[in-house]
């Protein structure tokens, strides 16, 4: 019974003794290698070589396919859905013009998300609509810029202050005139974030600009004459 017991034991210190072992001598089995081990790509590297390809016809030449886009249909986790306009062609405006009723998908900014939402704004469009988003940046600096022609007014222009939300969304996401697309820039998150920070300015500018009621002294003074005059008559 010892003897059984020492062998048991012996056998199990050896098992153990290989297994631990650092020196792999089989690389042994892998299901599915391909989702196991990922394929060393740098990120700006061209596709068109001996290995990888970009062009679907390409494949019966023992290339590897592969352009970096998500699968058609797909979305990132934590993303929200898709804008449901796509990019107008030449000549058309019907998309444009539909995204006039697309509600706000981030319409109640806390805090410190306004506070982002600036942050984000004077990054990637101040230079163009300036800090005071009156259109005068840099790159326009009352004519003497780069830009001959001023762009948009967005705080003190009736026009982009009564532009809808969505048409907004619609022109950062796909470019508009001059502007181009900052859907590659920003998420899409950030770019609803930078548009509630215009239309907050836009909204802070107008109620500066509401006149305010003031009290003529005059009629004022007038009643108190005609109140005092009756009570010197009372008096005599």
């Amino acid at each position: 019974m010892m003897k059984k017991s020492f062998g048991i034991v012996l056998t199990i210190a050896v098992v153990l003794l290989v297994s631990c072992s650092d020196v792999r001598r089989e690389p042994g089995r892998v299901y599915m290698p391909d989702m196991a081990y990922s394929r060393a790509l740098e990120t700006y590297a061209q596709r068109g070589s001996t290995k990888f390809t970009d062009k679907p016809g390409e494949l019966g030449e023992g290339k590897i396919y592969y352009t970096a886009m998500p699968v058609g249909g797909t979305m990132a986790r934590g993303d929200e859905l898709p804008f449901p306009f796509e990019l107008d062609k030449p000549g058309d405006s019907t998309n444009y013009a539909g995204s006039k009723a697309y509600p706000n998908q981030y319409p109640n900014l806390t805090e410190g998300e306004m506070k982002e939402a600036e942050r984000l704004y004077l990054v990637n469009c101040a230079i163009c609509h300036g800090m005071k988003l009156d259109g005068n940046g840099p790159l326009y600096k009352d004519g003497n810029g780069p830009f001959a022609s001023k762009p948009a007014t967005l705080v003190g222009d009736p026009r982009y202050e009564a532009m809808p939300v969505g048409q907004m969304f619609y022109s950062v996401t796909y470019g508009k005139n001059a502007m181009g697309s900052y859907a590659s820039q920003i998420t899409s998150k950030q770019r609803w974030m930078i548009i509630d920070y215009i239309k907050a300015q836009q909204a802070g500018k107008a109620k500066q600009s509401q006149p305010t009621t003031s009290v003529d002294s005059t009629s004022g003074a007038k009643i108190l004459n005609k109140d005092t005059t009756t009570a010197i008559k009372t008096n005599k």
